[in-house]
């Protein structure tokens, strides 16, 4: 499709909708929109916009619907599959402005956001309240809740409390043709029609711009007691995870780390971490609720089943301060990659019991096309972030052949009954793989999904197919 360039006009057009102080038009000031958190991809935008009310981001579509100039949402730029990336130029939409908790409704276990607020303000506001908003992605300091509705993010806690899906009762949307709708109802129950809610979360900001968001609440646990076990083999790691919950149990985190993620992010923090010879894989494993005694014999006897898997030793966190330490280490892997080398993020994910083949099939692929691979995730839910290095391979190795390889890695999960993203989405990296997954009439049944919400194709246009 052939789109049009934002020119003077639009440009004195946006301004008398949100203020020509939040109109940005200097390389200098739109450089920062050009870039996620995906590889070294950069794509600089037209015209950079700062709206503050749904109205006004109504405005604003219309006159891209109108005259055909693409419009990419924004929010803090944390994803990692290149969603935010205004590939066609035009227009961005920032939504750094709306950033308020509009309400907590302490009686119904609800609260009413807008998309721009940061996870982990959030989830302290309702804690303070003793509630509980259990998605917890790895940059949830940082990222926004309308980028995480846009991938249904999970985050560790998502083994046992489920994803960013699972939280959402309503919400407010602009359309790409200017309508302001709301998708469901403020209810836990919901059997009106189709659900557009659920369709709207994980659309990745190509069906509508999300202005508000209704979540469902739930109480806080009052304890949690967290462990770090390290294995001889990762292979016997990732079968210990099927092993506790045969056993009877149901953390709330379960977490596999390769020794690489820990040594890279204990460099980047600065702070010490010894990793033994013989180790070769770390689980961290997260009990929580209300009874502490409860929990502590929970954890003995999680401990017994890591003992049958070759398990070389469990260290608990004995203070918030351990805790926080062995946190800050695993929460910082990716960043941690990231500063190692270029690299690309593949987001697996399959059934449970089959993450030792995942593994196992991970590495064999990478040493076949010659490749370095760090390896972390949420093991309790099957999601293994597999980063590849770029190192010192060639740019016409990492732009080709490697794609090659990344191929049969997501051939492979499509085998083990998974698929190629868990939480991070398809975006603009990869889209190319997605008839590994679908037919060409699925895909299509798709597009015309799309051609619903978005007839000229002006949101977010070049993502996901």
């Amino acid at each position: 499709m052939q789109y049009k360039k934002v020119n003077e006009e639009h440009i004195i057009k946006f301004g008398a909708i949100i203020g020509n102080e939040n109109v940005l038009t200097q390389i200098e000031q739109t450089e920062n929109y050009s870039h996620d958190h995906t590889e070294d991809l950069s794509y600089l935008p037209e015209v950079v916009l700062k709206p503050r009310t749904p109205e006004e981001i109504s405005s604003i579509l219309k006159i891209c619907n109108e005259d055909k100039i693409p419009a990419t949402p924004r929010g803090a730029g944390t994803g990692l599959s290149g969603g935010a990336l205004p590939i066609y130029g035009g227009v961005i939409i920032s939504m750094e402005r709306f950033n308020k908790i509009l309400e907590i409704d302490e009686r119904n276990f609800q609260a009413t956001v807008e998309p721009g607020v940061i996870n982990e303000n959030f989830q302290n506001a309702v804690i303070s309240k003793g509630l509980f908003y259990p998605p917890d992605p790895a940059s949830k300091g940082s990222c926004f809740l309308g980028g995480n509705l846009a991938h249904s993010s999970g985050g560790p806690r998502a083994l046992k409390y489920g994803t960013t899906r699972d939280y959402v009762l309503n919400m407010e949307v602009v359309l790409p043709t200017g309508e302001i709708i709301w998708t469901g109802a403020n209810t836990l129950k919901y059997s009106t029609g189709y659900n557009l809610t659920q369709l709207l979360i994980g659309s990745e900001g190509t069906l509508g711009i999300i202005t508000k968001i209704v979540f469902k609440l739930i109480p806080y646990p009052q304890h949690n007691l967290l462990m770090l076990a390290s294995f001889a083999s990762a292979e016997k790691a990732c079968e210990a995870v099927n092993g506790i919950f045969k056993a009877g149990f149901t953390p709330s985190v379960c977490e596999f780390i390769e020794p690489e993620g820990f040594k890279l992010s204990s460099e980047m923090l600065n702070i010490h971490f010894e990793i033994k010879e013989n180790v070769h894989a770390y689980l961290l494993i997260e009990v929580d609720g209300n009874d502490i005694d409860y929990l502590m014999k929970e954890c003995e006897q999680i401990g017994d089943v890591l003992e049958k898997f070759n398990c070389v030793d469990v260290l608990f966190a004995d203070s918030s301060e351990q805790k926080e330490h062995f946190w800050k280490l695993r929460r910082a892997i990716g960043e941690a990659v990231k500063t190692r080398s270029i690299y690309k993020e593949e987001d697996t994910v399959v059934p449970r019991a089959e993450l030792p083949q995942l593994f196992s099939g991970v590495k064999e692929i990478a040493n076949n096309y010659g490749f370095k691979t760090v390896c972390f995730g949420h093991a309790g839910d099957g999601n293994l972030h597999v980063n590849i290095l770029k190192e010192n391979l060639s740019d016409e190795v990492w732009n080709s052949t490697i794609n090659e390889g990344i191929k049969e890695i997501f051939e492979l999960c499509k085998q083990l009954k998974g698929t190629i993203s868990g939480e991070h989405g398809i975006g603009f990296v990869q889209k190319q793989f997605m008839p590994i997954m679908f037919t060409e009439f699925h895909l299509e049944l798709m597009r015309k999904i799309k051609s619903a919400f978005d007839p000229n194709n002006i949101l977010n246009p070049g993502k996901i197919f």
